[in-house]
C-alpha cells in the first residue's frame, strides 16, 4: 500500500507503508548506523521522532527479543530504503515490520533516503507526517508536553547486587546502561526523575547516574537545583541528556544543533591522552562551551568532526559526564571503561555502603 512522508517544508516523499496502519508524526531525524535498527527504535531518546535510516537495507538479521533498549518501541515512525521481512538468523524472533505493527508505529519503505537526508540537513528542525495520503495544510507534531514524561518510569525499580549502590535518575534510560552497572557489581535503584532530593537521600546511594532521554534539556529547568544538590553530595555521572542537564544545573547553557549526532561512528578525542574513540551518539542538543567556562568544569572530550563538547569533568568534585553513549548498543565499546571510572570514584569517595532491598 502506498504511503507518504509529508514534511513541514512542503516536500513529499512517496513509499510503501509498513508497520501500523495509522498516521504518525514527529521530528524527522536520521541515523548513519548500519546496524542496530532494533536497539535504536526502542531507545527512549528517540521518543517523538521519525527515524530515517541512511543505510539502505534494514531488517536483514531479524530481531532478538533481548536486544530491546526499553519495554516499548520509542520512535514515532521509521523511514527506510528497503526492509527485509523474512530474516531467519540467529535468535530471530520476528521481523522489524512486525515489531512496528505490534507497537502501533507506522513506517515507510522504498523511499529515496539519500534525497530525504539531503533535504532535512538544510534545516535545524523538520517535522513530518507518515500517512496513506499526503498531508494538506500545516504539519504539526502529535505529541504534546514533555517527551521525558512519556518514557520515564513512574515508580522506583530496584536491582540488587553486592557492590556500590547507584541511584539511576531516569529521563528515559537505556537498558544497556543498567546492564553495564550490574555487570560491575553495582546495586541499582531506578528512580523517576521527579523524585524529591530527600527521598534520594533516604536511599543512601554511593553514586548518582543521570540517564539519557529525549527532548530539550532546558524544559527540565525545575530539576536543575536538585541535580546540583545531588552532584555536590555524591559522585555523579551523566550520559547524553544527563550530561546536558548536569551542565545546566551548574549554570551552563545548551543549544540545538543543525542536525544532531545520530549514529555509531562518531569520532571523539579524549583531550588528556589525545586518543580518538569511535562512539555511539543520539542527540540533537549540545553543551555550549562558552556557557560552561568558569563554572567549575573543564572539557574532557571533543567531537573530532565539529569540535563540540563531548565530555565534562568537575575541577574539584567526583562529577563527570559525556555526550556520547559509553554503553553503545548499537555501536563500538571504545568508551565502556568510563563505567569503571565511575565505580572507582564511588569507592574512593566513601567506600561501598551496601544497598538496602
Amino acid at each position: 500500500m502506498k504511503g507518504y512522508l509529508t514534511l513541514d517544508t512542503g516536500d513529499i516523499f512517496e513509499g510503501e507503508l509498513i508497520g501500523a496502519d495509522f498516521p504518525g508524526t514527529g521530528e524527522v531525524v536520521f541515523t548513519t548506523s548500519m546496524t542496530g535498527y532494533q536497539e535504536m527504535s526502542t531507545d527512549p531518546s528517540y521518543a517523538g521522532q521519525i527515524l530515517v535510516f541512511c543505510y539502505p537495507l534494514i531488517g536483514n538479521y531479524g530481531l532478538d527479543k533481548n536486544a530491546n533498549e526499553s519495554k516499548n518501541t520509542a520512535v514515532s515512525g521509521v523511514v527506510t530504503g528497503e526492509v527485509w521481512d523474512d530474516a531467519e538468523e540467529y535468535l530471530h524472533t520476528g521481523s522489524f515490520p512486525d515489531q512496528l505493527k505490534e507497537a502501533g508505529v507506522p513506517g515507510l519503505m522504498g523511499v529515496d533516503t539519500r534525497a530525504l537526508v539531503k533535504k532535512i540537513r538544510k534545516y535545524p528542525t523538520v517535522t513530518g507526517w507518515i500517512a496513506a495520503d499526503p498531508v494538506t495544510g500545516p504539519v504539526q507534531p502529535a505529541r504534546e508536553g514533555l517527551l521525558v514524561d512519556q518514557v520515564a518510569v513512574e515508580s522506583a525499580e530496584y536491582f540488587p547486587n553486592d557492590g556500590p549502590h547507584v541511584v539511576l535518575i531516569d529521563y528515559g534510560y537505556k537498558k544497556s546502561i543498567l546492564h553495564a552497572l550490574l555487570k560491575r557489581g553495582c546495586a541499582v535503584t531506578v528512580l523517576p526523575y521527579t523524585t524529591p532530593f530527600d527521598e534520594v537521600e533516604m536511599l543512601n546511594p554511593d553514586g548518582i547516574l543521570l540517564s539519557n532521554g529525549p527532548g530539550d534539556p532546558t524544559q527540565l529547568e525545575g530539576e536543575f537545583l536538585k541535580i546540583r544538590l545531588m552532584a555536590e553530595k555524591w559522585p555523579t555521572f551523566g550520559i547524553c541528556l544527563g550530561h546536558q542537564l548536569l551542565a545546566l544545573a551548574f549554570g551552563g547553557g545548551t543549544e540545538k544543533q543543525q542536525n544532531g549526532h545520530r549514529g555509531s561512528n562518531h569520532p571523539v578525542k579524549e583531550l588528556l591522552t589525545g586518543k580518538v574513540h569511535i562512539t555511539s551518539q543520539n542527540h540533537g542538543y549540545v553543551v555550549r562551551e562558552n556557557g560552561i567556562t568558569g563554572k567549575g568544569f573543564h572539557v574532557t572530550y571533543r567531537n573530532v568532526n565539529d569540535g563540540t563538547v563531548e565530555g565534562l569533568c568537575h575541577n574539584s568534585l567526583p562529577v563527570s559526564s559525556v555526550q556520547f553513549h559509553p554503553e553503545a548498543h548499537p555501536g563500538p565499546s571504545d568508551t565502556d571503561y568510563l563505567f569503571n571510572v565511575f565505580v572507582r570514584q564511588m569507592k574512593e569517595a566513601g567506600g561501598i555502603r551496601y544497598a538496602k532491598a
